[in-house]
């Protein structure tokens, strides 16, 4: 969508021209590639990606497996936050297409609610606020290095998700855990277990152990973003 915006402006992109944008919000995603181009950003940019996106999110959208289902699992006995730097449009259009709903989350928080987008970690932690967790106590879930960059500069744990990088580079980035298949995420959730009672946790991780409804059951207070 980005690069057909971009090409009604006279942008001619590419897809790596993206990469360093990823995660950052639409404003630097669509502006951060202009800009590269020598062509001066506009607002208009964004919302005519937006526009396209609209029309194609349906048809193009990567559906990515048991997602929706390990996040209504996962709401069972966690707190969950959306926190994404592009603008609530972009969520209000995607949601529907892979099954959920913004009933899903315990908050939200979008491009619009903040100042500072992502790599700088300010929307992780006014998620922390709002759901009154400190974020030593949280665990992000990412798939871009901006949000990698943001969430530990936030004081969160990681967990790192193959889809829009290798593991070889988010590596790079030191999350906890690097998983290639997002159902996985509840497995490692699972892993993450309160030793004492006033909610400091420790970070275990075991891959060969599959989580239950029985294991959520018998968790305690955690957050997903």
């Amino acid at each position: 969508a980005a690069m057909l915006a971009l090409k009604e402006f006279g942008v001619n992109a590419d897809k790596k021209d993206f990469i360093p944008f990823i995660g950052a919000g639409e404003d630097k995603f669509v502006g951060g590639v202009a800009e590269l181009h020598g062509v001066p950003y506009r607002k208009e940019m964004k919302e005519r990606a937006y526009d396209i996106f609209d029309l194609i999110v349906a048809e193009e959208i990567v559906r990515y497996e048991k997602i929706s289902e390990t996040l209504r699992l996962l709401k069972q006995t966690l707190k969950l936050a959306l926190c994404t730097s592009a603008d609530l449009r972009k969520a209000k259009s995607l949601l529907p297409v892979i099954g959920l709903s913004f009933d899903t989350f315990d908050v939200v928080l979008s491009g619009n609610d903040i100042t500072n987008k992502k790599p700088n970690p300010e929307i992780f932690l006014t998620a922390c606020k709002k759901l009154k967790l400190p974020p030593q106590n949280c665990v992000v879930i990412e798939d871009a290095i901006n949000g990698i960059k943001a969430a530990k500069a936030a004081g969160c744990k990681v967990i790192a998700v193959t889809t829009s990088f290798d593991k070889e580079t988010l590596n790079n980035y030191n999350p906890d855990a690097i998983v290639d298949k997002t159902y996985k995420i509840a497995e490692i959730i699972n892993k993450y277990k309160s030793i004492s009672d006033n909610s400091k946790y420790e970070w275990i991780y075991d891959e060969s152990k599959m989580l239950t409804n029985q294991d959520l059951h018998n968790g305690t207070r955690q957050l997903l973003y």
